[in-house]
């Protein structure tokens, strides 16, 4: 948008902070050079524009706002004079995108001085030329050095993340060595107890009998009800002073198996009543067995599935064969997520998930969405640490307006106010020296705004901190580009 032409004062010029300095011969080339325009209210260029102007305010009102997801959020508003905004960084030309990051808008008629681009770097360059050196060495170390930060930030929570999850994975797959190492004894004593069996007087018909009471064994043992640990003992007394009763040696050894397979004093009446009773013994023991085989092979099939398990939330948190940018299932990737940092998370912290069914899958990079799950879960836990170590996490899921909202709310210390404007600047941090780069939330704020064209905010007072993430429901092209 262009405004009316005006006469330019090399006087007025130099009555503004920023070239107050000048000598006269510099003020009248500004003058000379630039130009002085004034603008009725509305809009004096658009965020994502290319930025062929720098503008600074010789009087009326600016507005200078951001566009994060579909709605433009205010950033400043002010009257005084000599502000400036627009192509700031044209000195340092083509090597960085030559747009401009937010949008100004005037809410009076307001006079601008305005430069050219191309002339404000010339002046730059010639004018200030330590200047100049000093502010690019600013520039490109800065971005540099947030870059290797971040990936030292990344390299950190991966091995926090590795470390859980090899804690994870321990315990199901020792669990079925463990289980296998068991199994392998017991089928070994069956061997034997079949040739003790098959050796004895026994007629075709108990032997036929014997198979098909261990078949309907094997099937109850895979119904098996869950019990109390009260309805537990009772029936293991039972069942104890039944094998007594019979004759059965080392009953009370056999009766904790057979009540964790859901047998019971009728189920033993049965099998009396089909084999003859100088077979019983020998039957109840190779029963034992039979139960003893089918308890381990559903250890080592829980074990396995919980290891299967566990890889899968690995693939779906690092989002492995996956395109980088498509339609996402939220709720898998918090699951996922979760998964992972549980060994980080503990038993002490409870977890409450409040997910909302309704929500639908969103446009998203989830490899990335998942890096800012990772952030703010590990932020909530090192809160609620610092207030004792015990706490609840609750991760919440609804719709809000046109957007999906994820929160992720702690019992923690909570943020003090004073900090709370500054806790997504970069490099910031309250965590000792060495324990935190301070780029965790600004990554998550660069992920949600400049990626997805989301929001991020905090509420926080102690006992109840709630970060939120907005994330648009819907694709927009121009958004959802593949970063260079």
């Amino acid at each position: 948008m262009s405004g009316r032409p005006m006469p330019c004062s090399p006087a007025e010029i130099g009555s503004l902070f920023l070239f107050e300095k000048l000598t006269p011969g510099q003020r009248d080339r500004l003058c000379r050079e630039g130009r002085v325009e004034r603008f009725d209210p509305g809009p004096v260029y658009a965020e994502g524009e290319p930025a062929t102007c720098f503008y600074v305010m010789l009087d009326g009102t600016v507005v200078l706002s951001r566009r994060v997801g579909g709605d433009d959020v205010e950033v400043s508003r002010t009257s005084q004079r000599g502000v400036y905004a627009g192509a700031m960084q044209a000195y340092l030309g083509d090597r960085v995108p030559q747009v401009y990051t937010n949008s100004l808008r005037v809410t009076e008629p307001t006079r601008f001085f305005v430069l050219p681009a191309d002339t404000f770097a010339d002046i730059m360059q010639e004018w200030f030329p330590m200047a100049v050196h000093l502010l690019e060495g600013l520039f490109f170390g800065s971005k540099n050095t947030q870059r290797a930060i971040g990936q030292r930030e990344r390299l950190l929570a991966l091995g926090s993340l590795s470390a859980g999850l090899t804690h994870e994975l321990n315990n199901p797959a020792a669990a079925a060595v463990r289980a296998t190492a068991t199994l392998r004894e017991r089928v070994g004593k069956m061997r034997h107890k079949l040739r003790v069996i098959s050796s004895g007087p026994y007629s075709r018909e108990a032997l036929a009998n014997l198979i098909e009471i261990q078949e309907r064994t094997a099937e109850r043992v895979a119904k098996a009800p869950s019990l109390s640990p009260l309805e537990a003992a009772d029936r293991e007394d039972a069942l104890a002073d039944w094998l007594d009763d019979h004759g059965v040696a080392e009953g009370w050894s056999l009766a904790p198996t057979f009540v964790q397979a859901g047998l019971d004093t009728d189920w033993l009446d049965q099998v009396a009543a089909a084999v003859d009773e100088e077979i019983l013994p020998g039957a109840i023991g190779w029963l034992n067995y039979t139960v003893e085989t089918e308890l381990l092979m559903d250890e080592i099939e829980d074990s396995t599935a919980r290891i299967s398990h566990l890889v899968d939330a690995a693939k779906q948190y690092a989002q492995l064969d996956r395109a980088p940018y498509r339609v996402a299932d939220v709720h898998e990737l918090l699951d996922s997520t979760l998964l992972m940092l549980s060994g980080k998370i503990g038993p002490r912290i409870k977890v409450v998930k409040e997910y909302d069914p309704a929500v639908p899958r969103i446009p998203a990079y989830p490899a990335e969405l998942n890096q800012v799950w990772t952030n703010l879960i590990d932020n909530a836990v090192a809160a609620i640490g610092d207030a004792g170590g015990e706490g609840t996490l609750t991760v919440r899921t609804a719709l809000h307006h046109d957007r999906l909202l994820v929160e992720f709310r702690d019992t923690g210390v909570g943020i003090p106010p004073e900090i709370r404007e500054r806790i997504f600047d970069p490099f910031f941090t309250t965590k000792p020296v060495g324990e935190g780069t301070g780029l965790g939330l600004d990554i998550s704020w660069r992920i949600v705004v400049n990626k997805h064209h989301g929001g991020i905010q905090v509420e926080s007072e102690p006992g109840d901190t709630r970060f939120q993430v907005f994330l648009p429901l819907t694709a927009d092209p121009d958004v959802f580009e593949e970063p260079a």
